[in-house]
């Protein structure tokens, strides 16, 4: 009988984990070809009156407007996932995502409709980060929550998965379009991958609408013990841990800002490696990451999350240089080689990440806990491209912002560490991963 309870109880999980990472990839997939976009074409069709390092770098603008509403959503459906449930709050960031950028495959361009086209761009990507501040949160705890205690941190990486699964969804998409002559590329053959989103969002939905709330969740809800307003209880009991939780994700925001937009608009603009080369070499990064999560999140349960996160981070530290070093050489494999380098260091950090965090919070407030967290790190280290687009276009040299993002890199560093020493929360997190063990 115990046996198969205990059967059941994973099949439960492992089909939360699906539908957290179907969910995660589709919404990942939308916020990631406006990422793409914004390399390639948007500075050319939203802001033509501008230079080519000065359109991009609005375009970089516009991206990280998105970031400003990750906060929103991680507050409206934080409190929705606290107080109603977690797949409430799942199915609507789902539909809500797959609108906004629906709606950007529609948008006339600037020559049509002037500076409104730039604006209607902005507001829908603010709509998208509203929409994915909501979901990252929901996903990491419909995994997570659903799994057996012992392995929470490893479950939570089928959230994680949807990242690098969402960004190869979007690197596909783009580089049969990016094929097309450029007229037709700028004017219609850009708009495609945003359109298909709204296919993406109805295999979302089937998915989703089989799921149910995590068992801890809904205990805790029908004994009355959720929180009236959990924004104002996390920031009330929790500010010290949310501090130090934006910190700790720092890297997980910047590691795709630094690579799609800012490394794919340099290689491209600056070195001259063609367009259709560098979306080849960025699916194929993803692909690393997509293989090196797995392998991280099981050496979470062997070694000990901290470890594993530690050691990744150091490790990005030490590729930094020669990552920029092969691909300011401008030939394809050694520009492939320094970027999977860097993806493969970053990965095994961004793995256990989701689960790490989950570890911080109380059931009742959890879902706005790690939501805020991560998205107000988004709305701070969302501008990482513009930063680095900035240091790039002042000095002439990418030194400059190689050394900003190493900075980005020992903050986090900095972050895990200080919450398994001051919160307890990651350290048991990483006890039960490793030893089997009730952690929370």
């Amino acid at each position: 009988m115990v046996l198969d309870e205990s059967s059941a109880e994973l099949r439960k999980a492992r089909l939360a984990g699906v539908a957290a990472f179907v969910g995660t990839t589709i919404e990942w997939y939308d916020f990631f070809i406006f990422t793409t976009a914004s390399g390639l074409i948007f500075g050319k069709i939203f802001f033509p009156s501008l230079s080519p390092a000065t359109g991009a770098l609005a375009a970089f603008a516009t991206l990280w407007v998105g970031y400003v509403g990750r906060p929103l959503g991680g507050l409206l459906f934080g409190h929705i996932g606290d107080r109603i449930g977690r797949k409430p709050a799942l199915i609507i960031t789902l539909l809500l995502m797959g609108a906004g950028t629906t709606a950007v495959g529609l948008l006339p361009t600037f020559q049509q409709v002037g500076i409104a086209a730039p604006a209607l761009l902005a507001f829908l990507r603010v709509l998208q980060g509203v929409a994915l501040g909501g979901e990252w949160g929901g996903a990491v705890l419909i995994a997570s929550e659903t799994a057996p205690e012992d392995r929470r941190i490893s479950f939570g990486n089928f959230a994680q998965q949807g990242t690098p699964a969402g960004a190869m969804l979007s690197t596909l998409a783009f580089i049969p379009v990016a094929a097309l002559p450029a007229n037709s590329f700028a004017s219609w053959g850009w708009r495609l991958p945003f359109l298909f989103s709204a296919v993406l969002v109805v295999v979302g939905l089937v998915v989703r609408l089989k799921i149910e709330d995590p068992p801890e969740f809904a205990q805790a809800r029908d004994r009355k013990e959720l929180a009236k307003v959990p924004s104002v209880e996390v920031f009330r009991y929790s500010a010290g841990a949310l501090a130090l939780g934006i910190g700790a994700c720092a890297v997980g925001i910047g590691m795709s800002g630094i690579k799609n937009p800012f490394i794919l608009a340099w290689a491209t603009t600056d070195l001259g490696v063609a367009r259709a080369v560098m979306l080849n070499i960025l699916l194929v990064t993803t692909v690393v990451q997509f293989v090196t999560q797995p392998f991280a999140a099981h050496c979470a349960r062997r070694f000990g999350a901290l470890r594993v996160m530690a050691g990744s981070l150091v490790a990005t530290l030490a590729v930094l240089v020669p990552t920029f070093v092969l691909i300011g050489t401008a030939v394809p494999v050694l520009v492939g080689l320094g970027l999977c380098l860097l993806m493969a260091t970053q990965s095994g950090y961004y793995a256990i990440l989701a689960g790490f965090l989950s570890s911080m919070f109380p059931v009742r407030v959890r879902y706005t806990g790690i939501s805020l967290s991560y998205q107000l790190a988004g709305t701070v280290f969302g501008a990482i491209p513009v930063v680095a687009q900035l240091l790039l276009t002042a000095t002439g040299q990418v030194w400059a912002s190689v050394a900003f993002y190493a900075g980005v890199v020992l903050l986090t560093l900095v972050s895990v560490i200080a919450i398994v020493r001051r919160t307890g929360g990651g350290a048991r997190a990483a006890r039960a991963d490793v030893l089997g063990r009730t952690a929370v």
